[in-house]
């Protein structure tokens, strides 16, 4: 009986992850809100080939750049989650971890623990991002 409840709180906590990303991001965001209004005149296909990158709740997306979010976990004291990714570039791939905060309805925050080899690069998968209303991913 106690290997029965072992198995039943082993098969929960499994699937925790799960569960808690139920109410991760929703939409497509862009690095900033000028991005947003351009998106709406031109198409957003028209931005990711321009080399912006759209965060969604499944990743981050470039013309040959991706990251997969391949597990979310809900942080339960802040409007956060802790995302681990498959990141992919031209004959590169790499993991990363990254936090994603909600700091307000349309603004969320990533900070990744991938550092930067060179301050003068781009900030990585680090920075704000900016809900797109009425976006939809191509």
């Amino acid at each position: 009986m106690a290997l029965g409840r072992s198995i039943c709180v082993s098969m929960f906590v499994a699937a925790s992850p799960a569960l808690a990303a139920d109410d991760f991001i929703e939409g497509v965001y862009l690095q900033s809100e000028e991005l947003c209004t351009q998106a709406k005149k031109d198409t957003l296909q028209t931005l990711i080939d321009a080399g912006n990158i759209v965060l969604s709740k499944n990743g981050l997306q470039g013309v040959e750049y991706n990251c997969e979010f391949v597990q979310v976990s809900k942080a339960t004291r802040s409007p956060s989650w802790a995302v681990t990714a498959i990141c992919q570039e031209p004959g590169y791939a790499f993991p990363d971890v990254l936090s994603v905060t909600q700091m307000n309805p349309t603004q969320v925050d990533l900070v990744s623990v991938r550092p930067i080899d060179d301050e003068s690069e781009a900030s990585g998968n680090s920075g704000s991002y900016y809900l797109c209303e009425g976006i939809a991913l191509p």
